[in-house]
Formats: C-alpha cells, sequence, structure tokens
C-alpha cells in the first residue's frame, strides 16, 4: 500500500539505532517499589491494602473510583511497607502503595492461565480490560475501558493501532511488534470483536519495514485486519495525524477520534489487551527504552510497574558520567526529570540521558518572521502570533488563534532560528486556558 501522511511536521535525527537491534530485556528487580494511584486520566485509583498485608503479583492494591479511572495491580509479591505521597515523574507528590518487595514474584491464583477470547461475550472483554488496569499506554493514560465503551459503539469503523513511534530515540513499539507479533494481532482482534463491522489498521512508519513483513505475514488470513505504512515524520503518531493519514478523516481538539469512527490504541496498549483477555494477565508490565549518549549499553527492557528508575537504568550499565537532561518519555514531548528516584508507571515509555542540554545551550533572538514555525505545525497554525498573544497573557486572542488546537508536539520549537520558547508559552497558555473554563 503506498505511503499516507500529513501536512506539517519535522525529520529530527531519530536515535534509532542505539536500541532497535537489541532484544527486549525481563527485569526482575528485588528493590522497593512504588504504586502510584494516580498512573491515567481521571480520578485516582483508592488503596484496597493496609500497612502489614502480605500482597501477591496480580492482585489489586488500588480500585477504580469512578468511570473514567482505573485499577492499579501489584507487579511484585511481598508486604505493603506504606501508603505514603511519593514523587512521581511529574515531580508532583502522588498518595503511592509501597512495597517492600520478596523478589519472589508470587502470582494470585490463575494468573498467567489461557482462556479462548472467542468464548467470551464483549461486556466479559470490556470487564477483564477494566479489572486488568489497562490504560493507554503510549503517553495520554487513558483509561482503556473507557475508549472501548463509545456513545455509538455501531458508527465505529476503523480501529487503529498506533505503531507509527514517531518520537526520536523511543524503540520499546519496534521491538515488541518483532518480538511479539502475535500478541499485537491477536489483541486486535480482540478489540475487532467488540466492533464487528470495524476494520483493523496496523499504521506503521515506513522506516520499520522489519516490522511490516513480519505483521504482513500474520495478517495474511484476516479480512478485515490491514497494514496501514506511513511516512517516517515527526509527529506522525499523533492521534489527529495518524488519524488523517491513514483515513482521510479529520477531528479537532472538542472532539475525540470515535466522533470520527475511530478508536485509536498503542502497541503496547493491544499487547496488555490480549494478556489480559487471552493469557489472564493483568497490566503489572510495561516495555521501557532506555538509550541516550549518557546511557551505556541502550536497551528496551520489560519492567515491572512500580520500578524506581534507576534500578531500569543500572540494568542498562549505567550512566557515563554526569548527564546535563534526563526525559521520561521521548525528546519531544517527554518530562523533563531533575531525579531518578522515581517509579515507573503505566504511562513510562522511555528512560533517556543526554551529555548535553540542547534546549539549554539554545540563545533566544527576537522573532523573524521566516515563517518556518507555521511550515512546520502539524495542526496548521501560526505560533508567531499565537506567542504574541501568550508572551501578553491575552487568553482571548489565543483561542481567537486556534491556540487551543496545539497539542504541544514541539515543531516550531525544534524548527525556530531564533530559538523562541514556543512551546514552552504555549503549554503555559492552554493551562491557563483550561483553568479558566473549569472555574466556569
Amino acid at each position: 500500500m503506498g505511503k499516507a501522511t500529513f501536512s506539517g511536521g519535522i525529520h529530527p535525527w531519530d536515535g534509532k539505532e542505539l536500541s532497535k537491534d537489541k532484544p527486549i530485556v525481563r527485569l526482575q528487580p528485588k528493590s522497593e517499589m512504588v504504586f502510584p494511584m494516580a498512573q491515567h486520566i481521571g480520578a485516582p485509583a483508592t488503596p484496597v491494602v493496609a500497612v502489614g498485608d502480605a500482597v501477591l503479583v496480580g492482585q489489586c492494591i488500588g480500585e477504580a473510583a469512578g468511570f473514567v479511572s482505573a485499577n492499579i495491580i501489584c507487579s511484585v509479591s511481598g508486604t505493603v511497607k506504606a501508603i505514603e505521597p511519593r514523587q512521581t515523574v511529574s515531580g508532583a507528590k502522588v498518595l503511592s502503595v509501597v512495597i517492600d518487595n520478596d523478589g519472589e514474584y508470587k502470582t494470585i491464583e490463575g494468573f498467567g492461565e489461557k482462556r479462548d477470547p472467542k468464548a467470551l461475550t464483549a461486556q466479559e472483554i470490556r470487564d477483564i480490560i477494566k479489572n486488568s488496569g489497562i490504560v493507554g499506554m503510549g503517553g495520554a493514560g487513558f483509561p482503556t475501558h473507557v475508549k472501548l465503551t463509545p456513545k455509538n459503539p455501531n458508527d465505529i469503523e476503523y480501529i487503529l493501532v498506533n505503531a507509527a513511534e514517531c518520537e526520536p530515540y523511543l524503540t520499546s513499539d519496534y521491538r515488541e511488534m518483532l518480538e511479539e507479533p502475535e500478541k499485537l494481532v491477536g489483541g486486535l482482534r480482540i478489540v475487532l470483536q467488540l466492533f464487528p463491522d470495524a476494520e483493523g489498521l496496523i499504521c506503521i512508519e515506513d522506516n520499520k519495514p522489519a516490522a511490516v513483513a513480519v505483521l504482513n505475514e500474520l495478517i495474511k488470513n484476516d479480512k478485515n485486519i490491514k497494514i496501514k505504512v506511513l511516512k517516517a515524520k515527526y509527529p506522525q503518531g499523533a492521534e489527529r495525524n495518524l488519524v488523517y493519514a491513514a483515513t482521510g478523516r479529520k477531528f479537532n481538539s472538542t472532539m475525540l477520534p470515535a466522533d470520527a469512527g475511530c478508536i485509536v490504541q498503542n502497541v503496547d496498549t493491544i499487547c496488555a489487551i490480549y494478556r489480559a483477555v487471552a493469557e489472564t494477565t493483568p497490566l503489572v508490565r510495561r516495555i521501557v527504552t532506555v538509550s541516550g549518549d549518557s546511557v551505556k549499553e541502550p536497551q528496551n527492557f520489560s519492567v515491572p510497574i512500580g520500578t524506581n528508575h534507576a534500578d531500569v537504568v543500572e540494568a542498562a550499565g549505567g550512566l557515563v558520567g554526569e548527564p546535563k537532561k534526563l526525559v521520561s518519555g521521548g525528546p519531544m514531548m517527554g518530562t523533563a526529570m531533575y531525579t531518578l528516584d522515581v517509579p515507573v508507571q503505566k504511562t513510562s515509555s522511555a528512560i533517556l540521558a543526554f551529555a548535553e542540554d540542547e534546549v539549554e545551550k539554545f540563545e533566544s533572538s527576537p522573532c523573524i518572521r521566516c515563517g518556518r514555525c507555521v511550515a512546520a505545525c502539524p495542526s496548521h497554525l501560526v505560533p508567531q502570533k499565537m506567542e504574541i498573544a501568550a508572551r501578553l497573557f491575552d487568553n482571548e486572542a489565543y483561542e481567537k488563534l486556534g491556540g487551543m488546537e496545539c497539542y504541544e508536539c514541539g515543531s516550531c520549537t525544534y524548527v525556530c532560528p531564533a530559538g523562541r520558547r514556543l512551546t514552552q508559552a504555549f503549554k503555559q497558555t492552554r493551562r491557563a486556558v483550561l483553568d479558566a473554563r473549569r472555574k466556569k
């Protein structure tokens, strides 16, 4: 099939060669584990264990506190040591269940048992996904059972697997597609059971030909699953861009993909669905890329949720010298960290360490009105004018310029020859606008 894409975007060096050819390594840490109760969009989970309780792998330790919420499942066996606020990647302290890991990884009864998804009803599948604590693992953390329960399920025409992985350095989805492609295809088949009239599209950038070949072989007998090859470009994996490139359909910030007849799920999320439904294994692990020029042995790891970031980096050989920049997630849309003493969460896709802080080195100068930011913006906005509104705290003007359609991909900042901190200004202004709307 032909390569599809969107207008705008950028082509940063992808850095994937550091880890893309190395198999996933399974970690079994023996250190203390920390489980924040807020690892998803929506209401934080409520702890359902007490200090001193013995816990097992697969046991629910935090219960969803509403429809838009998610269970927290224990990834180790041991004893509850504390229930207290602990620091997370964002820098905020979040109520967490702290477990003294006994290193034995004893599981609850029935954990890992095979079952036939075809023998389950749609509601049973949704209940399993909900009870398993699965959320969007591409970074957003939206509870998956909610996304799979749209208002008008008969209007869903496409189930898109976001396998673009357009963020530089990240290769976790790529390795999972190569090493466990049957779980990706199996998970998509399960989701298609919920929407029998929908078509499955596995959307992969053209810089991953090995994954395309493996998956094409697996789906050759599936009439309602296709591979959609996309042009390698950032931010191809953003939902709006992905939906447009794969289907030609558009939606804006006030809508959901479901309003365009689409549901989008990340590779790791789809594989998690397969494990939960077909292998009775709730969400207790995720794949994490550890990379960057300050990491001794860049690699991908299967990491139990709750593992300390420092333990994961140590498994990659540790750091080279004193990195100037630590990032959770991708370098374009990830979160800068000042410490590795924070837990891996459901949305922790990568840990990156860099010898230099490119943002710090960039000196900002007045805008030269070159228009590069306009050409790069995938939302067809005018970042130069938006920045003026943001700098003047003119939220009304910012909204009129379509500023709320910005999803902070960073493309404008990346191409700006004047080094303007555009994305940072837009983040602050969008947050101020949303806060004002909530107050109203």
